[in-house]
């Protein structure tokens, strides 16, 4: 194949790459070439398990042109009540459409699955071996920095003795109707979500066993929802988010506060979590998980034999015909933030954190609209990812940060406004005005905000 010539380069199709194009296509006339190592565009919900579903609502998900999901409401299961959350299979779905049916169809688009990048320069198809040539006329973008990984292909860091099954969750479904034991390893949302699979499927919470290091501060999905029916919960939380963050002394007293606003939700009220990945849950998920009890703080999985699991603080008896659910990848790795804009290289990363999909289209609107560099990276600050509550204030100053910039400028203001991905600032731009509680509600959060910001340099200064 000859050579490709390009305006940008960009560098995987998983959430991020596909909203950074699908607002560039928007907002300029560029032509893009897309790479992905998959098969299938969406990243890493190609190595998924089949039951994953995402934490928040899928109305502020996905790519700005194209809603995903028909902003159901849940009325069975543990997410009751609350607006859908799109499952692995139909997040796939989502973008192998946007791909097929909004990019391609441009002419502007062209897309090289099964291929990797061969030194920013060429491609190489990960099936042939064939190289290809690339040129490109203004920037490379990689949307792969935060490097997200799934059980599914992620190193195992622990020794399995031979004969004792130690299955990644996608396998959880084949495997499960041959053990009568299952032990879950690892603490975060994967974890939880293998819990209440097995629990919703039948099995008895006496049979479930879990390795968990570190309890976890979780987000009530109660103050995630985008419309106006959730006002008090959804722009309500982060009201109460901001008065905590003002009054606060110290990051565990901004926890409990956060705690006792409802904001947030532990699944053991004895243990005082040290993580804190911003997973999302429901209240009905929490009461499900609280039905195992059989809870194993020993520290990280070091090697499991047919006899023990050996732990970094001691030792367990490992359970007869048991399956071990490996839940141990971390999902976004911690790398160092780095400028977003550098030369002729754009590296996607967090702004508004949880929220990659916004901050990938701001990345692409700031590039359309804006020249100097310097003003896009000052418009664009990368917010840290969190572990601990400690670094949480940290990243929450970050996003109020970047809130206050993007505020104070007018057309940057009025995209993120009106983005279906921003989920929050349409109902606050567009409260009723004769409801007396709502526009309380926005008058506590306008007050608290410098405040906040305040406090929380006074709290991250004292950590040191």
């Amino acid at each position: 194949m000859a050579d490709l010539e390009t305006d940008y380069f960009v560098i995987g199709t998983g959430a991020m790459g596909m909203s950074f194009v699908d607002t560039l296509l928007t907002e300029t006339d560029a032509d893009i070439v897309m790479v992905d190592k998959h098969h299938a565009p969406g990243g890493h919900w190609n190595d998924a398990y089949p039951f994953v579903r995402l934490h928040q609502p899928s109305s502020f998900y996905g790519v700005a042109s194209t809603p995903l999901g028909s902003n159901r409401i849940d009325e069975v299961g543990p997410n009751k009540g609350y607006f859908e959350l799109a499952s692995g299979p139909e997040i796939l779905a989502y973008f192998e459409s946007v791909m097929r049916e909004r990019f391609l169809p441009s002419g502007r688009v062209r897309y090289f699955p099964m291929h990797e990048v061969v030194k920013d320069n060429a491609l190489r198809s990960s099936i042939t071996g064939a190289e290809t040539g690339i040129h490109v006329r203004a920037k490379t973008v990689d949307s792969t920095y935060l490097n997200t990984t799934v059980p599914s292909t992620h190193e195992r860091k622990f020794e399995v003795e031979e004969g004792v099954v130690c299955v990644a969750p996608g396998e959880l479904p084949r495997r499960a109707p041959s053990h009568r034991s299952f032990v879950i390893l690892g603490g975060g949302k994967t974890a939880m979500d293998v819990g209440v699979w097995l629990l919703d499927n039948g099995v008895a919470p006496d049979s479930i066993y879990w390795v968990c290091p570190r309890g976890s501060w979780l987000i009530n999905r109660d103050t995630t929802q985008p419309t106006a029916d959730f006002f008090v919960q959804s722009i309500g939380g982060f009201a109460r988010q901001l008065t905590a963050c003002a009054q606060a002394l110290d990051v565990d007293d901004l926890f409990d506060r956060l705690e006792s606003s409802g904001n947030l939700l532990r699944i053991d009220k004895s243990q005082r979590p040290s993580m804190f990945h911003f997973a999302t849950i429901s209240t009905g998920e929490v009461e499900q998980l609280q039905r195992i009890k059989n809870i194993i703080q020993a520290g990280h999985v070091s090697a499991i034999t047919s006899e023990e699991i050996i732990l970094a603080e001691g030792e367990a008896a490992a359970p007869e015909n048991a399956l071990y659910i490996d839940c141990t990848a971390t999902a976004v790795e911690r790398r160092p933030v780095c400028p977003i804009f550098a030369g002729n290289r754009i590296t996607l990363q967090m702004v508004r954190l949880p929220n990659p999909c916004l901050s990938a289209a701001l990345a692409a609107y700031l590039e359309a609209h804006y020249q100097d560099e310097t003003e896009k990276n000052r418009l664009c600050e990368p917010v840290p990812i969190c572990d601990t509550p400690e670094e949480w204030p940290a990243a929450q100053f970050g996003n109020m940060k970047n809130q206050l910039a993007w505020s104070q400028e007018r057309p940057v203001r009025d995209f993120i406004t009106n983005c279906r991905l921003d989920g929050f600032g349409q109902l606050v731009r567009d409260v009723d005005r004769s409801n007396a509680a709502h526009m309380e509600i926005v008058k506590t959060m306008r007050e608290a905000g410098m405040p906040a910001a305040m406090n929380l340099q006074k709290i991250m200064a004292a950590q040191g």
